[in-house]
């Protein structure tokens, strides 16, 4: 289940989906017990936990062995590490209520999906209020699930103790850092032109609180305060994970604007529709002629963006430079993720394990 070689295997993402599944069965006889009206909470938070790349897991699983070696219980740990990826979920689904997303992980998002069940049944009122109020309760609902996962994974309590601090943190940190995202995304877009400086120490901002600490950072560390780390494992843990976790987003930002929606899940060019305020937009607007600058924050943030457009704003982009520039942020980060590990104080396993997992968060297509 754990192999350095491959630390996103097949089989330890095959075991992640097993513990989760299991854990959300338990959780369904529990909304059984309350009534039948509870069941689509259980139907939704299933299909959007069956897929996923179980990064999260694996980055927690990573940092217990970084600290202390293969593991005695090793079901034990990746039920711990498998609720990171519910309470991704549940992140996940308030995202696409704040975004107004129409798909996820390749199907309706949820509140989508709780709108089309207002109206199968012909309920009172309005459809898309029920959609939202419905996923905004799934995602808090999975949210407590995480917690409920993490504390009864069947590590010792003494060893949850330990890890709860840096538990607390990340749901802290996400939250803010969601907070702060929408914040960045209500700026004008042309103030990437007028005070770059401030707007890219923003987007930079909301870079490491919403994605490297809740993605890489923070399940190091809580893999790593599971197995007793040492402080300076867990620093050096903390500098490794920031780095891979900017190279992270910034390749999720190349995603949400080149990517082929038949792997991501999500349509081309969603971030543009979505407006969004990354650093490959924020690099964009600065580096463009009056004109495209104009042309590119006109085309940002409409939702009804023909194909074309989308083409258009990607030329745009890449013309600016702006693709390379980030390509090349996402190499320099990398590359400093990998110096890092030289002499970081972990286990040699988890010395090539977290190489691989470096080189696969920079380089992927979804």
């Amino acid at each position: 289940m754990f192999d350095p070689a491959a630390p996103l295997s097949d089989e330890f993402r095959a075991a992640v989906a097993r513990a989760v599944s299991d854990f959300l069965a338990g959780q369904r006889q529990v909304l059984a017990g309350i009534g039948d009206g509870a069941a689509p909470l259980a139907d939704l938070a299933e299909a959007f936990t069956g897929g996923g790349k179980r990064v999260r897991p694996a980055f927690c699983a990573w940092g217990w062995i970084a600290a202390a070696g293969y593991p005695d219980d090793p079901e034990s740990l990746v039920r711990a590490a498998g609720s990171l990826d519910v309470l991704h979920v549940s992140a996940l689904v308030h995202d696409d209520v704040m975004d107004a997303s129409d798909t996820r992980r390749g199907q309706p998002a949820a509140h989508r999906q709780f709108a089309a069940l207002h109206t199968a049944r012909g309920l009172r009122g309005d459809a898309e209020a029920f959609g939202r109020g419905g996923a905004i309760l799934l995602g808090d609902l999975l949210l407590v699930w995480s917690q409920e996962m993490f504390r009864g994974s069947g590590l010792p309590p003494e060893a949850i103790a330990r890890a709860m601090p840096v538990m607390e943190s990340v749901l802290t940190e996400v939250t803010t850092g969601q907070f702060l995202d929408i914040l960045a995304q209500a700026r004008p877009a042309l103030d990437a032109r007028t005070d770059p400086g401030q707007v890219m120490a923003q987007v930079r901002q909301v870079l490491e609180y919403k994605t490297a600490r809740y993605t890489v950072v923070r399940p190091l560390q809580i893999g790593a305060a599971l197995a007793g780390a040492t402080p300076a494992t867990q620093a050096a843990l903390a500098g490794y994970g920031s780095a891979v976790g900017r190279a992270f987003q910034l390749r999720d930002d190349i995603l949400g604007v080149f990517g082929d929606p038949a792997l991501t899940g999500k349509p081309a060019g969603d971030d543009v529709r979505e407006g969004k305020l990354t650093a490959l937009l924020a690099h964009a607007l600065r580096a463009a002629g009056e004109s495209d600058a104009r042309e590119l924050a006109g085309l940002a943030g409409r939702s009804d963006l023909t194909d074309a457009e989308i083409g258009r704003a990607r030329a745009i982009i890449t013309g600016t430079g702006a693709l390379a520039a980030v390509e090349q942020e996402i190499s320099d980060a990398t590359a400093e993720a990998l110096a890092g590990l030289t002499s970081a104080p972990v286990t040699e396993p988890a010395r090539v394990a977290l190489a691989n997992l470096a080189l696969a968060a920079a380089d992927r297509s979804a």
